[in-house]
């Protein structure tokens, strides 16, 4: 029997549990195994645990009573994400330094400053500190330093003055950056004023490239196929269903499409999987149109428990801000949804109290704790129209819709401000380098 198939029997609700202090059962499973550095017999102790935000992962250790050499791995067990990810940090104290950071195999880690990079599938995952980053980090660069001091002197030199370099930045003297680029989207950097937006921290989603997804061994449709205008009208009378995996446990389940037109606003693609196996439900909506030439900014006054009811559709591009609550969720936190105001509010206190992994185990501190819980009761007054506070839809591409109860007429709570995308929002979608005039005559002659 393999390990993962013994720790599912012993688990008995799961190969992956959450981790948590008080689950007596969840304890690794540890076997015997060969020490690669003085070929004696070590142990290997492997947990399969399932960590919200970073979905399942498994964590092995090892350890040799021998030469006393020890080892500690961390692997990504769940699917790759839809997206890439990229989180840029601006290290501005020793408290930054303290900051948790998953790093997965695939990820790459640049400290600009120092002109620095570890290159994609260079080192194995791992869960640790900005400081433990920098600390495996040099002591990767000590393992070979007396061979290049005997082999190659000035190398080792060189070597040795870059350790000092990167061993002065754990006093942060002076402010660096630490960007993490993983294209499965299976990293993490820890956001320790959660609720509230990281000043320091940056979060981006990307689309990822034919040669980062054949890296990861995912297949990517090069080929957009045209579709006939007589199957767009056939598919918007009916609903298509095709096979998919859960993305919860994996198991065979199905999904349901249909193209929807909103009224007063356009159409859209909407998309629910229902996995019969643990019961799993998820709802993602696409926009069916054109991406708009100005972006739109939606403001309502919550003033009556009755809001809770209005039609919300939020795109992948939209940013949700909550002012009274110095909240600001980015895009593509939730993905694309079509809810009621109620149930966004709903899946927010979800994603930020219940399935934030910084509130139990040993991650979590009372102060951290306290302040979330704080949070979530802010959001049950505001759904129960005990606390007036404003909602803002923030969408560059103007494809977001909050229903207006007084349609056709103007919502006196409501506001909707068109604007001018700035270059950088551009760049993050796109659509700088989009030609959409003109390129054919550029393609014949080149």
């Amino acid at each position: 029997m393999s390990v993962i198939e013994e720790e599912a029997v012993r688990g008995g609700k799961g190969v992956f549990r959450e981790i948590c202090s008080e689950d007596e059962e969840l304890q690794p499973t540890e076997i015997e195994s060969l020490c690669m550095n003085c070929y004696q017999n070590g142990s290997t102790r492997v947990l399969l645990t399932k960590i919200p935000f970073f979905k399942e992962i498994i964590i092995s250790s090892f350890t040799c009573p021998h030469c006393c050499w020890s080892n500690t791995e961390i692997q990504s067990a769940g699917r790759i994400q839809d997206q890439g990810i990229t989180y840029t940090l601006k290290v501005r104290s020793k408290q930054d330094m303290n900051r948790e950071v998953v790093k997965a195999d695939s990820a790459t880690v640049r400290i600009p400053e120092l002109d620095f990079e570890i290159p994609a599938f260079t080192q194995k995952g791992s869960l640790s500190t900005v400081e433990g980053l920098i600390s495996r980090t040099v002591a990767g660069l000590e393992q070979d330093q007396p061979v290049r001091k005997a082999t190659a002197p000035e190398v080792a030199a060189k070597i040795d003055e870059f350790m000092e370099r990167l061993q002065k930045l754990k006093d942060v003297e002076s402010e660096f950056t630490l960007v993490i680029d993983d294209p499965s989207g299976n990293s993490f950097v820890e956001n320790p004023s959660a609720p509230q937006k990281d000043d320091a921290l940056t979060v981006a989603h990307y689309k990822r490239t034919p040669q980062q997804n054949a890296q990861l061994g995912v297949k990517s449709d090069e080929k957009d196929e045209e579709k006939p205008d007589n199957d767009m009208e056939s598919m918007r009378n009916e609903v298509l269903v095709f096979n998919t995996n859960c993305p919860e446990c994996n198991a065979p389940a199905s999904t349901n499409m249909k193209l929807v037109q909103i009224p007063h606003f356009k159409e859209v693609i909407i998309m629910a999987t229902n996995c019969d196996s643990c019961g799993h439900r998820t709802n993602e909506v696409k926009s069916g149109g054109a991406t708009e030439e100005l972006g739109t900014k939606i403001t309502l006054r919550l003033t009556d428990p009755s809001d809770m009811t209005r039609d919300l559709l939020k795109s992948e591009t939209c940013c949700i801000l909550i002012p009274e609550l110095e909240f600001e969720l980015g895009m593509a936190a939730l993905g694309g949804k079509f809810t009621t105001l109620e149930g966004l509010l709903k899946d927010i206190k979800e994603l930020i109290v219940s399935k934030n992994p910084f509130t139990c185990g040993d991650s979590s501190t009372p102060d951290r704790t306290k302040k979330l819980e704080i949070f979530g009761e802010k959001i049950d007054k505001i759904i129960a129209g005990e606390m007036e506070a404003h909602i803002i839809l923030d969408d560059p591409v103007g494809n977001s819709y909050l229903q207006n109860i007084y349609a056709p007429d103007p919502d006196p709570e409501m506001t909707i401000e068109k604007y001018q995308r700035t270059f950088e929002q551009n760049e993050d979608l796109g659509l700088n380098d989009m030609k959409t005039e003109g390129y054919q005559e550029e393609a014949k002659d080149s």
